[in-house]
C-alpha cells in the first residue's frame, strides 16, 4: 500500500523497518538524542555538591553533579587520559572530586585537572585543557537537561516552545510549581519496545477506551478516542462523580495552589520532543522521561509529583499512583506487542493513522526531517 493510494482519511505511518534497524536508531542517536536538549534527572537528587548521577544520551554516558558553587554541572564521563569510564555508579556523592579508577587522574567538581601521579613533573599539561569536557546545562520544572551539541539549539524555542504548542502558552505549566514539588513515588520500566512507539502511544487516545478502562472512568472524553493533545490548550475534563485523578475516582490530595480555577478537575498531557511527557492534573504532575537503549528496548522513568508537605507528612499517594501506573503498563504491553509487528514483512511499508492520530504523522515528519538534516 503507498500513500497515494489511501482514503482521504487514513495517512500512511513510518515503515517498520524505521523500528527495527539498528543503523536508523543509531542514526537517531546521532541526529535525535545527541543534538537536542535531553532531560536527564530531577535537580533536587543533586542536593549537595558532589552528589552525582550518571546517564547515557545517545551513544554517551554523561556526569551530571553539583559543584561547590552550588551549579549544576555535567560532563562527558570520560577521563582525559586514555578514555577509561570516570564514574562507574548511576549515582553516588563524592567529598571534592572524582578521581578516575584506571591511573588515578582527578578532577575537581568545575571538571578541571587537579591531580595525577606524577603531575609536578609535567608542568606543560593544562589544567583546564586537559580537565573533563562539559556540556550543555539547564534547569527547567526543577530537571537537569543536557545538550551534547557543540552549538545547542535554543532552549525556549525548542522545549519550553514545545509546551507552548500543546497549552497555548507558557503560563499554564509555570502555574504547577514543578520545580517546587516533591518526588513521592518514581517507578521504572525496563520496555521492550522502540521509543517512538512508545510516544505514538502517548499521543494518542484511539485506544484508550480498548485498554484504559480506569482511565476513561476517570475522564470519560477519552473514551470517544480524541487525545487531550489532539487540541491547544485542551485539557479533559474529570467525569462529572469523580473527585479526584486516583484509580477510584476518590478525592485526590492537596491541590497545588497556583493552578488555574479553568485548570482544576483537568487533566493536560504535553509531549516534550524528543523524550519527556508531563501530565498535568490539579493536585499532582507525573513527569516520564525516556532512555532509548537499542532499536527495540527503552528505559522510561517515571516520577509522581506532589506538593512537599504532603510527601513530607507521609500520606497516602497510592491511589493517584496506582491510577497512571495502569495506564502505564496498559500502554507498555500495547507498545510491547506491537514491536515484533514492525518487523514483519506485512508491515515493511507500514500501516495508516485515523483522522484522530492525524497529529503522530506530524511527528513522524519531524523525525524524518531530523534524520535528513545535516548535523548542527
Amino acid at each position: 500500500m503507498t500513500s497515494t493510494s489511501l482514503p482521504d482519511s487514513l495517512i500512511a505511518t513510518l515503515p517498520g523497518s524505521s523500528y527495527t534497524d539498528p543503523g536508523i536508531f543509531a542514526q537517531e542517536q546521532e541526529r535525535i538524542f545527541e543534538t537536542m536538549w535531553f532531560c536527564v534527572a530531577r535537580a533536587a537528587e543533586l542536593a549537595k555538591p558532589g552528589a552525582f548521577r550518571t546517564v547515557d544520551v545517545g551513544r554517551e554516558s554523561i556526569l551530571v553533579t553539583r559543584a561547590r558553587d552550588n551549579s549544576i554541572r555535567a560532563y562527558f564521563n570520560v577521563c582525559r587520559h586514555r578514555g577509561a569510564k570516570l564514574c562507574t555508579e548511576e549515582s553516588g556523592e563524592v567529598k571534592r572530586a572524582f578521581q578516575c579508577p584506571y591511573h588515578a587522574w582527578t578532577y575537581g567538581l568545575d571538571g578541571k585537572l587537579v591531580a595525577a601521579p606524577n603531575l609536578t613533573k609535567m608542568p606543560d599539561i593544562g589544567r583546564t585543557e586537559y580537565g573533563l569536557v562539559s556540556v550543555a546545562v539547564r534547569e527547567w520544572l526543577g530537571y537537569v537537561w543536557v545538550c551534547l551539541a557543540e552549538n545547542p539549539p535554543d532552549f525556549d524555542e525548542d522545549v519550553i516552545g514545545d509546551v507552548v504548542a500543546r497549552l497555548g502558552d507558557v503560563e499554564s505549566i509555570e502555574r504547577y510549581g514543578i520545580e517546587d514539588l516533591s518526588v513521592g513515588k518514581r517507578i521504572v520500566y525496563d520496555v521492550r519496545s522502540n521509543w517512538k512507539l512508545i510516544i505514538e502511544n502517548f499521543m494518542e487516545c484511539y485506544h484508550c477506551a480498548t485498554i484504559h478502562p480506569e482511565l476513561t472512568e476517570v475522564l470519560p472524553e477519552f473514551a470517544d478516542g480524541y487525545a487531550a493533545q489532539y487540541y491547544v490548550g485542551h485539557g479533559a475534563e474529570f467525569g462529572e462523580d469523580v473527585q479526584g485523578f486516583t484509580v477510584d475516582g476518590s478525592e485526590g490530595l492537596d491541590r497545588i495552589p497556583g493552578v488555574a480555577d479553568d485548570q482544576d478537575r483537568r487533566y493536560y498531557a504535553i509531549t516534550v520532543r524528543p523524550q519527556v511527557f508531563i501530565n498535568l492534573v490539579p493536585d499532582h504532575v507525573i513527569f516520564h522521561r525516556m532512555f532509548p537503549v537499542s532499536v527495540d528496548r527503552t528505559i522510561v522513568e517515571c516520577d509522581w509529583l506532589y506538593l512537599p508537605h504532603v510527601v513530607e507528612s507521609g500520606k497516602d499517594v497510592s491511589r493517584s499512583v496506582e491510577l497512571f501506573d495502569r495506564v502505564n503498563r496498559q500502554d507498555f504491553e500495547a507498545c510491547e506487542r506491537t514491536q515484533p509487528g514492525m518487523g514483519s514483512r506485512m508491515y515493511a511499508k507500514g500501516g495508516v493513522l485515523v483522522p484522530s492520530e492525524h497529529h503522530i504523522g506530524a511527528f513522524h515528519d519531524w523525525v524524518n526531517e531530523r534524520l535528513g538534516a545535516p548535523l548542527p
